[in-house]
C-alpha cells in the first residue's frame, strides 16, 4: 500500500533512534567480519575525526572556490599529496566522489582529447576483461565502443600484446588495473603503457584500490612494480581515498600527466542567462564535507601510519593465503598483490564447483562472515572475494578455521544445478522485449521476489543467475534493484 506522504515532525532522539534501528539489519562496517565494501583502518579516533571534519564543512558548497576559497586549499592539499605519492612533475588532478566518477572523467578526457588532437569521432576504449565495470558504464554514458580483450586464464593478468593488437585508429584509451578488483592481481602496466604510447594512445591505470596501498606496501618492504605516472606512457590514474586511504565513502582522485590533458575533463558553459558555469567534475553543487574529511584523515594517519597499516594488510594477506592453500580443494586465483584475495573450490575433476562455492558462502554468512560471491565469466572461474584491511588482520585465523568447518557443512548439502530446460528457454529470450509480467515471473522463479527481498540462502538464486545469458542477467538484476527502490509505493 502507498505510504502516507505526510511526514510528521519528530524529536532528534526519535529520528536518531529510528536510524540506529535501520542499521541493525546491515552487515557490520566495523569489527573485521565483512570482507567486502568496507575499509576499516581500526585506528582509534579516526571515525570521530572524519565525522567532525565533515560536519565543519557540510554546508560549504564546493561548486565555486572563488566564494569558498577553503575548497581550493583543501583540494590542492589532497590532490597534491596524491600526486606526490603517485605522480610526475607537472601532474594535475581533481577530487571526485569515488572511483566511478574518476573513471568516467578519465574516459571523457580521453574521448575529447582524441577528438581535438586526432579527429576521432567514433571512439573506442580497449580494456582487459577484468577491468572494472565502471569503464563499461563510462563507455555507455559517453558513447564509446568498449573493446574487451581476454586476460591470461592462469594469472588473470591483462595480456599486453593482445591489448596492443586490439588498438585501432579509433582507440582513444587503453586500460590497466593495479590491481583488478575481481582477483587482486596487478596488470603489466609498463608493457601496456609502452604499447599504448607506441600507437599514440592514452593509457589509464585504474589504481582505485591499490593507488594508496601499493606505494606504502613498497615502503613497508614489499616488492611492488612501478604502476603510476612515473611509468612512461601512463597518462592518467585513479585512486580512491575511501579505500586504503580510510577516508569515508565519497573520496577519490583522478590524476593526469599535465594540466593540458586535464583541461579536457572540464565542462564550461556561458550560453545561458545565469552565472558562468565551470564544472571540473560530473557534479556541480557538492558538499565540502567529503573533501574536508578526506583531508583530515590523510593528515591524521600520516605517511608512517599508512606504512604501518599497509604492513598489517600484507601480513594478514600472507596468513590468509597460507591458510587457504592448506585447505584441500581450495584454489587461490592468481597472485594477489594488494589486499584483495579470490579463491574457488574444486570438484573431483579439478574444476570449479559452483554449487559447493555458493553453499560455502551461505554457510560462512551463517557463521557471521560476509565473503563476496563472484560468478563465472568468459571461462574465468566463479569465486569468493575477500577484501583485507587492518581491522581484519586479527580475524584471519578465525576466518580460516570457520572456512574449514563451513566447507565440510557445504559438502554435505545437495548439489545445486540450474534446470537445463529453463536455461535453454532463457537463452532464447530477448531481454529488451520482456514485459513487466514476464519479468516478475522470471524474478519470482529465480527467488527474487517483487518486494526486493532475498531468500535466507542465496546459493539457489546465484546458481540460476550464473547460467543465464549476460543480457538477461543484467535485465533481471536491474529490475530487482528497481524493486528494492520502490519509493514507498
Amino acid at each position: 500500500m502507498p505510504t502516507d506522504p505526510v511526514v510528521p515532525a519528530r524529536t532528534a532522539a526519535e529520528v536518531l533512534a529510528e536510524l540506529r534501528g535501520l542499521r541493525e539489519a546491515d552487515a557490520p562496517t566495523r569489527g573485521g567480519r565483512t570482507f567486502a565494501y568496507v575499509y576499516d583502518a581500526g585506528v582509534e579516533g579516526l571515525d570521530e575525526l572524519a565525522a567532525a571534519a565533515y560536519t565543519s564543512f557540510a554546508t560549504v558548497n564546493g561548486l565555486d572556490p572563488t566564494v569558498f576559497p577553503s575548497v581550493a586549499r583543501l583540494e590542492n592539499d589532497v590532490v597534491g599529496a596524491v600526486a606526490a605519492l603517485l605522480g610526475a612533475p607537472g601532474a594535475r588532478g581533481t577530487f571526485t566522489s569515488g572511483g566511478t566518477e574518476s573513471i568516467l572523467l578519465a574516459v571523457k578526457t580521453a574521448r575529447d582529447h582524441a577528438r581535438a588532437e586526432r579527429g576521432v569521432t567514433a571512439p573506442q576504449l580497449v580494456l582487459p576483461s577484468t577491468a572494472h565495470a565502471a569503464f563499461h558504464k563510462a563507455a555507455h554514458y559517453l558513447g564509446l565502443e568498449a573493446v574487451v580483450v581476454p586476460v591470461d586464464p592462469d594469472t588473470f593478468r591483462a595480456d599486453a600484446r593482445a591489448i596492443d593488437a586490439a588498438v585501432t585508429d579509433r582507440t582513444v584509451l587503453v586500460v590497466a588495473s593495479a590491481p583488478s578488483y575481481a582477483h587482486g592481481v596487478v596488470d603489466p602496466v609498463a608493457e601496456i603503457a609502452a604499447a599504448a604510447a607506441g600507437r599514440g594512445v592514452l593509457c589509464h591505470v585504474d589504481a582505485c584500490i591499490g593507488g594508496w596501498l601499493l606505494p606504502h606496501l613498497r615502503r613497508a618492504g614489499r616488492k611492488v612494480e612501478p604502476f603510476d605516472l612515473s611509468v612512461p606512457g601512463v597518462t592518467s590514474l585513479s585512486v580512491d581515498l575511501h579505500k586504503y586511504g580510510y577516508a569515508d565513502k565519497g573520496a577519490s582522485v583522478v590524476l593526469y600527466r599535465d594540466a593540458g590533458l586535464r583541461r579536457h575533463q572540464y565542462f564550461a558553459h556561458a550560453g545561458w542567462p545565469g552565472y558562468p558555469v565551470v564544472n571540473p567534475t560530473v557534479q556541480g553543487t557538492k558538499s565540502g564535507g567529503l573533501l574536508a574529511q578526506a583531508w583530515a584523515v590523510l593528515r591524521y594517519v600520516g605517511e608512517d601510519g599508512y606504512t604501518a597499516l599497509a604492513g598489517r594488510v600484507a601480513e594478514a594477506s600472507d596468513r590468509l593465503l597460507a591458510g587457504l592453500r592448506a585447505i584441500p580443494g581450495v584454489r587461490v586465483l592468481g597472485d594477489p598483490a594488494a589486499g584483495l584475495v579470490s579463491f574457488t573450490v574444486l570438484d573431483g575433476g579439478g574444476g570449479p564447483d559452483l554449487s559447493l562455492l555458493l553453499h560455502l558462502a551461505d554457510e560462512m554468512r551463517g557463521l557471521g562472515w560476509y565473503l563476496q560471491p563472484q560468478l563465472s565469466f568468459d571461462g574465468l572461474p566463479p569465486n569468493l572475494h575477500l577484501t583485507l584491511t587492518p581491522a581484519t588482520a586479527g580475524r584471519v585465523d578465525a576466518l580460516v578455521e570457520d572456512l574449514g568447518t563451513a566447507l565440510v557443512a557445504a559438502r554435505a548439502l545437495p548439489p545445486l544445478t540450474a534446470d537445463p530446460a529453463l536455461v535453454g528457454f532463457a537463452a532464447r529470450l530477448d531481454p529488451a522485449a520482456l514485459g513487466p509480467d514476464e519479468i516478475a515471473a522470471v524474478l519470482a522463479f529465480a527467488g527474487l521476489d517483487s518486494d526486493g527481498g532475498l531468500p535466507a540462502r542465496t546459493a539457489p538464486v546465484l546458481v540460476l543467475l550464473d547460467a543465464m545469458p549476460g543480457p538477461l542477467k543484467e535485465r533481471l538484476l536491474a529490475e530487482f534493484v528497481g524493486s528494492v527502490f520502490h519509493n514507498g509505493s
